[in-house]
């Protein structure tokens, strides 16, 4: 008797080597390539929506209704666009078009998947169109968030390729045919009505008002987003174009309304001094006063920023948020210089800054005499800046060109390190003439905060699972001592008792999808971080320095970016009631207290906190899951005055309505008579032209230059190898 111990495997091979070949076969027809490509795609989206991405899925049965249209809805658009090339008889068209398209679906998913990494938030059609401005030097910057993760998202391309090179992927000659193609667009637009449906049951007019990008995709997917988001950047040009003087009544009447007069005790107490503005890169309120706990040791991370949070001359604000969104940096030199808010989609600087009208700090400084100019170590095309500030009114714009050449131990891919670019700063704005306005953007407390020169790598990096995070406390610290060496610059050349000194974070360090790691840190529960919590992370800090002044104090106010332009004027002595702005003074009675976020119609209050779809109380964290009748109420005024606030500014920026507005009594800024070329030679004949006159700091030393006061590390490279010296030759 002869005992048969393959049979079983034997059959089995031959069933699944049979069934392999039916499936290739059904792979190497039209409609299977389609199906097949589909359902990829479907699988990749479905593994970045639940591993990559934070789609905010509500508690309970609804948060179950969420997830199974969220599991849906890549399928009736995502078969849409792939059965597009079944109307076409050629192969190589048919070939040529389904891999252009399932290429495009890809490339999307993939290109968002990365972004929300780093945004918490998905790629606009306006990101996208701005990219070329908006992301220059970013390419170690997108190399450092590639996860080895991503490599999912190309197997099945790599699989594509291998079937090709090994010729078992065939073309289909045979025509599919008019009316089953039409039968495919049939189904994916009854599948996607459908999908639509289920949509609008969970979310009524999500399309019409547009709630969030996360809602958009988590209900309908990133093809229909980008079709909303086409719809969108339409119906923004139509406005503009058909924006009138008669569209500022409302603008006006709101401004007027909202207007919170100053306080007596701190109107002018800088009037007709010097304003230096230090952007504090990245930097959160929550590093003021924060010690590093390192094996059992504990260390300052920024010394001289406590310092001057604290000190009586300061005035400062401990519950200061930022309100950017996409356009991050941007938009809060946006909110900063104008007080208007960025855009909802992509950035105000590159999307209008180089053709609307403004009213901005530099212009109104500049009525009053101030010459004005921005210093930074990074390329001027970097978020359209040499653009924007023309139109800012910005004199000058001192960017990478004129500064040291940038090499790997003086800088990284957002520009030179922090030391360096204000030591290269001083030859320029020592050639000023005072008063002047202007402001240093700082770039090396980055991410991903690994940028410091070796000699510069003294601070202990913190010890979690995130790299990005062990590395912001040492990036701070870097930056806490430039601004100090800095700041003993102004000292020791007679520019500090004559200046108003300000400085504020422009937005979070470390994104929300991070904040679960540093919550240890912070010491908060892992397990128990709440949106409240992400809230709370948005604070950044916001001080004006006035030398002399004795009346400094740390106020608790809430606000955010949109005010600091009407504090700083009052501060100044400037009467600016009658200036399109939003924001309201921090130091006045009348600041009504309501942060309006500009993310998702989010807003915090001294009383309520509206943060991912959820409501608290800010003093205690406490979430409100039943609000009274007298909450409910409290709440729904709070949100329609933010809703308002950001209302009125969109209708400002996207109608570029100051052009119309006459009244405010600043001159108008030309920025066809600005050129940021040969700025230095600029400055020069200007201060040789006044002689005696000249109120310049190179003047005021007696024609001599003020560099070799500046005293900190510089680092050069000699013959190609590079050394730290204490030079102050840029």
């Amino acid at each position: 008797m002869t005992i048969k111990t393959n049979e079983t495997p034997t059959k089995a091979k031959s069933t699944l080597a049979r069934l392999g070949k039916k499936l290739l076969a059904l792979f190497n027809t039209r409609l299977g390539l389609v199906c097949f490509l589909l359902l990829i795609y479907w699988l990749k989206t479905l593994f970045a929506y639940y591993t990559q991405f934070e789609l905010d899925f509500t508690d309970g049965q609804q948060g179950v209704y969420q997830f199974f249209i969220s599991l849906f809805n890549p399928l009736p658009l995502g078969l849409l666009l792939l059965g597009i090339p079944l109307y076409f008889k050629n192969s190589k068209v048919f070939y040529t078009l389904e891999i252009a398209i399932y290429l495009f679906l890809n490339v999307t998913l993939i290109a968002n998947v990365i972004y929300f990494r780093e945004f918490t938030d998905f790629m606009s059609l306006n990101t996208v169109l701005a990219s070329k401005s908006s992301a220059a030097g970013l390419g170690d910057s997108f190399a450092n968030l590639i996860e080895p993760i991503y490599i999912v998202f190309i197997l099945d391309f790599i699989g594509l390729i291998a079937l090709v090179l090994t010729k078992k992927l065939k073309s289909d000659k045979r025509d599919f045919g008019k009316r089953p193609s039409f039968a495919i667009t049939a189904l994916s637009c009854l599948l996607f009505s459908a999908n639509l449906f289920a949509a609008e049951i969970d979310r009524p007019q999500l399309l019409s008002r547009g709630f969030s990008n996360t809602y958009i995709v988590r209900a309908l997917g990133f093809p229909a987003f980008y079709a909303y988001n086409t719809y969108q950047l339409y119906q923004n040009n139509r406005v503009r174009s058909a924006a009138s003087a008669d569209d500022l009544k409302s603008v006006e009447a709101y401004v007027k309304s909202h207007y919170a007069k100053p306080d007596p005790a701190y109107y002018g107490i800088g009037k007709g001094r010097n304003v230096i503005v230090i952007h504090l890169e990245s930097f959160q309120q929550f590093l003021i006063d924060y010690h590093l706990q390192v094996n059992g040791q504990s260390y300052e991370v920024t010394p001289f920023l406590n310092s001057l949070y604290h000190s009586n001359s300061t005035l400062a604000f401990s519950n200061f948020f930022n309100q950017v969104k996409a356009g991050k940096t941007s938009d809060a030199e946006t909110m900063m210089e104008t007080s208007l808010f960025g855009l909802n989609q992509g950035s105000f600087f590159v999307q209008y800054g180089s053709t609307n009208t403004q009213q901005a700090a530099p212009a109104i400084f500049g009525n009053l005499g101030y010459t004005s100019a921005v210093f930074h170590g990074n390329v001027g095309s970097f978020w359209n800046r040499n653009g924007t500030y023309k139109q800012l009114g910005y004199n000058y714009f001192f960017d990478s060109t004129y500064m040291t050449k940038m090499t790997n131990e003086n800088s990284f891919q957002y520009g030179l390190n922090d030391k360096i670019m204000f030591r290269d700063s001083i030859k320029y704005l020592e050639h000023m003439q005072q008063p002047f306005y202007t402001k240093f953007i700082t770039v090396s407390n980055h991410y991903p905060y690994t940028s410091l020169p070796n000699d510069e790598k003294g601070f202990p990096q913190a010890q979690t699972d995130d790299e990005t995070i062990n590395g912001y406390f040492a990036t701070a610290n870097y930056l806490d001592t430039a601004v100090k060496n800095f700041f003993d610059y102004l000292k020791a050349a007679g520019l500090y008792d004559n200046s108003v000194i300000v400085l504020y974070g422009d937005h979070y360090g470390i994104s929300n999808s991070r904040n679960s790691s540093l919550a240890p840190l912070v010491n908060k529960n892992s397990e128990t971080w709440s949106d409240y919590d992400n809230a709370m992370m948005q604070r950044v800090p916001y001080m004006v320095v006035v030398p002399g002044f004795t009346g400094g104090k740390i106020s608790d106010t809430y606000g955010g970016e949109i005010d600091a332009l009407p504090t700083l004027e009052h501060i100044m002595g400037i009467d600016n009631s009658k200036y399109i702005q939003l924001g309201q003074d921090l130091l006045s009675p009348d600041n009504k207290q309501i942060v309006a976020m500009r993310t998702n119609g989010y807003y915090v209050t001294p009383q309520y906190t509206s943060y991912g779809g959820k409501l608290y109380n800010t003093q205690t964290g406490e979430q409100i899951t039943n609000p009274d009748a007298s909450t409910q109420e409290a709440v729904t005024k709070i949100r329609a005055a933010a809703k308002e606030q950001l209302a009125i500014s969109d209708k400002i920026q996207t109608g570029d309505l100051l052009r119309f507005y006459k009244d405010s009594g600043i001159n108008a800024v030309d920025p066809s008579k600005i050129s940021y070329v040969k700025s230095y030679q600029a400055l020069t004949k200007i201060e040789k032209e006044k002689g005696d006159q000249s109120t310049s700091v190179y003047s005021k030393h007696g024609n001599q230059s003020t560099l070799d006061l500046y005293q900190a590390p510089t680092y050069t490279t000699i013959n190609g190898t590079a050394s730290s010296s204490t030079s102050n030759t840029p």
